[in-house]
Order: C-alpha cells, then structure tokens, then sequence
C-alpha cells in the first residue's frame, strides 16, 4: 500500500532549474530532493502554491492591525495632506497679516515684491522642512524603530502648531515660516517612517491594501483642509489661526493610541535581536497564536543577510544587488511629483469661473477635487490585491497622460463653446482620480517591498529625497513653463506619464502576495547577480525544518503570512 509523501517547498534557481524538496512521515521525518526542469517542477508545486494561496486568504484582518494602520496615518500623513491645503483658503488673510505686521514694524506698506516673495517662501519652505525630514529619517529609524519615529515625529508636529497658531498673537510673520518649516520636518519623516511600518507589520496578502491607508489618509487631510477652509467654518479672518491649531488633534490622537500597539516584528527580530517580543508583536497583529512559521521566514531573510548592518545611503547606491529596484525607486517617485498633480489646482479656479460660475460658489465646487481624491483612493485600496500594483501604477499614469491631453484641446477651445469650461473641469477630476487610483500611493508601498530589512531604511531616505526635490522642482519651474506654453503646459506632463508607464511597464515584476525575499530574488537577473553553487542552495533549502517543537506542520500551514 502506498503512502504520501509531502511536497515541502519548490525553489527555482537562476539555472532554471527547480529543486523539490520532499518530507516522507512514515520513515522519521526524512528529507529528500530532485532537481527538475522547471515546467516540471511547476506542475508538481502548483497544487502546493493554490493550497497556500487559499489558506493566506482566509486570515482575517484583525482589529489590532487596523488599529495600527488607522492610527498610524492619521498622525502622520493625513497631517501631511492637512497641510497641502490649510494655506490656500486663509491665503489673503495671511497676506494682509503680513502687511500688517510690516507696516507696525517699520512704518511703511509691505512692497508688493516683498509681499510676493514672503508668501512664496512660506509654501516653498515646507518643501525643505520634508526634505530635512527625509535626510534625516534613516538615523531617526535606526534609533528609535518605527513606531518609536512616528511617536517622536509628533513633537515637530505639536511644535508647528504652536509657531503657526501663536504667530498671528505675537505680530510674527516669521513664526509661521518656521512653523512651515518644522512642519514640512514632520511630514518628511512621516512619509518614510510610515509606509516601512505598514509594510513590516502587515501579511503579505494584504500588504497593499493596508499600505493605502497612507494615500488615503493623505487625501482625506486634503479634503478636511478644504472643508475646514470653508467661510462658514474657519475660514474666516477672525478665525484662520484655528485651521492651523486643528494640527494638534491628529498628533495628540496618535501620541495617545499608538504607544498601545506593537513596534514592527521585522525591526525587533532583525534589528534589535528581540524574538520575545516580534513573536508577541506576530501574534497580535495577525491574531494567532503559532506564529512559528513567520518568525521561521524572518529569521531566513537575517540568515541571507548574514551579520550586513543596516545599509547607509552610500552602500545602497553602491550595490549592484539592488541597482534595478533602486532606478525603479528614483523613477517611480520622480513621477509622482512630476506627472503634473500639483499644476492640475492652477487651473481649477480659472476653468470654473469661465464655466460661469460666481466666485463665492468656487470653494464649495472644488470640494468635489478632495471628495473624488479621497473616493478613487479607497477604490484602489480595496482592489489593488485583486488587481496588483503594477496595473494599477500603468493604468493611472497612462490614464493621466489620456486626460491631460484631452484638457490640452478643451482648454485651447475653451473661447469657442460655451460648454467646453465643463468639459475642461470633467477632465481635471478624472486626472485627479486616475492619480489616486495607482500613483498616488503605490510608490510609497513598492519602496517598502522591493527592499530587504538591512537596505529599506536607506531607500526610503533616497526615495524621500527624489519626491521632494522633485517637489520643489515643480514649484520652481512650473510657473515659467506655464509663462511660456501657457495651455500647452500640460503636454510636457504627458510625457513624463507617457515614459513612466513604458519604464514600469518593462522593469518592474509583480509585487502581490510575495515574500520580499521572492520580490529580491525577481530583480536577481535583471541586476547580473551571479547564482549560487547548486549545492549550496540545496543545502539552505534542506535547512527548512517541517516540523516545529516536534509537532508535524500541515503542508498548507508551512506557509507564513508574511
């Protein structure tokens, strides 16, 4: 009579080859392996891949790991989506603030170019706080983990509120540059810290849709900045200070429910050596007791990075194990900035009032900009694991460049149809959401996953740096291109969708439900990392134990959820 002998784990290595590795229960425990071509060996593991697939799926999202990613981003960055918009309801009350403090303090009216030049510097400045922020995040996480980082991040964010809301009171424009500055500080860290912590502390089928939380909450900030923007609200001269010290709220909630929940297990077990507690920090956020086999897969990713520290800057652009995923990082997040969002709200007020509508009526219609943003978020959140990150990137980028080229011949028609306005503003909402669908957040995700732990804190300080000198580039430069092709700006956008999507297109694989050692190993070949000897490999893969505490594990419970 026969008997089973259980599939363990396929692995195909960089020969095309695939080594099965066998474990027969009735003859001890034994181990045995073949080295099959690998059709053959796909074949065999497929029904061993579906059961696992299954078996992932139905873990259930617990209470703890929502709490983490809700909390998480509403002290991070729904503050930074907050502060994308709190400044352009109040912008002429600040602006008269600003004159008038100048006229008390010197005895004369604010010139109209120094008047230009303050307020330019106070939005620009919270570009170079992000980018101190970024610089500074790699150290910040080293030190305190990440949790710890998010939790220090909310004293620049309490201190900012005070210099914006006090400013005003103590007759100081330059209160609120600074408070600007300290705050742009706090969303540079939060940006980083915040999309490694999701990605670390959530399993790896539904790594994408908690990694949303990040985009959405920053679209929601967006969207509460406009609403609390409205005249009937704070948006008023009396009350405009309020909009800022509504920044303290986020922070305050965050400083109090987030110490509740547990430090990344990665970062304990990998960094810190703590298996005590990534096994307590395992067990709550995926709502199990045996967490056996995830702490099995971390201490495989440690093992393969041997005793390398956490990777500086320098390393990390020098190695060529990760040059694609690095070029992959740099392009990604350039294109974030540089697809043109941020040209789209130039436009907006404008494309209205030649729609005819009265000029009282313009915040309340560009609210639909903020509800569409936060709505298109959502939907990518919930289908991005069933559809995947790159199609969701491709299709929004290249979404983008269909619509900006459409609202490049409505806004040159716009003189000759009474109703092309209308068509004009449709376009600006759908590139809004097609934004939101995929390129608004997914790059944050993929440079959490495309990197492993020694590496991560390193590559999200490089992909900080890109986005916001890439954002400052677009404040910079924009207005001169806008000067000199005026409607036909937004072709020059077009074309930086147009080679984003054809980048991502041939370079970037699939990133859904993998390990991100899986997500390392695909960019092997394209970074000419030479294959291991076979023996080698066969001896790390018969290292694999299948059983755990001397209990026999079933086939489908060997896979870990991470």
């Amino acid at each position: 009579m026969g008997h089973l002998i259980n599939l363990v784990e396929p692995r195909t290595t960089n020969r095309g080859l695939q080594l099965l590795v066998f474990w027969d229960p009735h003859f001890g425990g034994q181990r045995s392996s073949e080295w099959l071509p690998p059709e053959k060996g796909e074949e065999i593991g497929n029904h061993k891949m579906r059961v696992s697939a299954k078996t992932s799926g139905q873990q259930p999202i617990t209470a703890c790991l929502l709490g983490a990613a809700f909390f998480g981003s509403l002290g991070s960055s729904f503050i930074y989506g907050y502060n994308l918009s709190v400044v352009n309801a109040p912008a002429l009350y600040i602006k008269a603030f600003y004159n008038t403090t100048w006229t008390e303090r010197y005895g004369q009216p604010l010139a109209v170019e120094t008047s230009t030049l303050l307020w330019s510097v106070t939005v620009s400045v919270f570009s170079i706080g992000g980018l101190l922020g970024a610089l500074s995040v790699s150290i910040i996480l080293r030190v305190l983990g990440r949790k710890g980082t998010l939790l220090v991040n909310n004293g620049f964010a309490l201190l900012a509120t005070l210099l914006l809301t006090l400013g005003e009171r103590a007759k100081s424009f330059e209160m609120l540059i600074i408070g600007r500055l300290v705050i742009g500080v706090n969303a540079g860290i939060a940006l980083s810290a915040l999309p490694m912590y999701l990605g670390e502390i959530t399993p790896r089928h539904v790594r994408g849709s908690i990694g949303q939380f990040n985009s959405i909450l920053i679209c929601l900030g967006v969207f509460t900045g406009q609403v609390l923007g409205l005249p009937e609200l704070l948006g008023q001269e009396t009350t405009w200070i309020y909009m800022f010290a509504f920044l303290a709220l986020p922070a305050m909630l965050q400083l109090c429910v987030l110490p509740f929940f547990p430090e990344s297990p990665r970062y304990l077990l990998i960094e810190r050596r703590d298996e005590a507690g990534a096994e307590k920090a395992f067990q709550r956020f995926l709502g199990k007791k045996d967490v056996s086999q995830e702490l099995e897969e971390v201490h495989a990713e440690a093992q393969t990075q041997g005793n390398q520290q956490t990777a500086s800057m320098l390393q990390l652009l020098r190695s060529p194990a990760v040059r694609w995923q690095l070029i992959t990082i740099i392009i990604s997040m350039a294109c974030y900035q540089l697809c043109g969002l941020n040209a789209i709200w130039y436009y907006t007020n404008g494309i209205l009032q030649e729609a005819g509508f009265a000029e009282n009526l313009l915040p309340y219609i560009t609210l639909s900009t903020g509800g569409i943003e936060t709505l298109a978020a959502i939907i990518s959140g919930l289908v991005i694991e069933r559809i995947g990150r790159k199609p969701l990137l491709i299709f929004g980028f290249s979404a983008m460049a269909v619509f900006f080229s459409l609202l490049t011949v409505f806004l040159n028609l716009q003189d000759t149809v009474s109703w092309m306005p209308y068509l004009s503003y449709i376009c600006i909402l759908a590139v809004i959401a097609s934004f939101c669908s995929g390129p608004g957040g997914i790059p944050f995700i993929l440079t959490g996953e495309l990197f492993e732990q020694s590496y991560r804190p390193a590559a999200f300080m490089i992909a900080g740096i890109v986005n916001w000198l890439s954002n400052f580039a677009v404040g910079l430069l924009f207005p001169f291109i806008q000067e000199k092709l005026q409607s036909f700006t937004f072709l020059v956008f077009v074309v930086v969708c147009v080679l984003g999507s054809i980048y991502l297109y041939v370079v970037l694989p699939e990133t859904k439900n993998k390990t991100f050692m899986d997500i390392s190993q695909s960019f092997a070949k394209i970074n000419k990392i030479p294959a291991p000897p076979i023996e080698h490999e066969m001896e790390q893969v018969l290292s694999c134990k299948p059983f755990i505490n001397g209990k026999v594990q079933d086939v489908a419970k060997m896979e870990s959820s991470f």
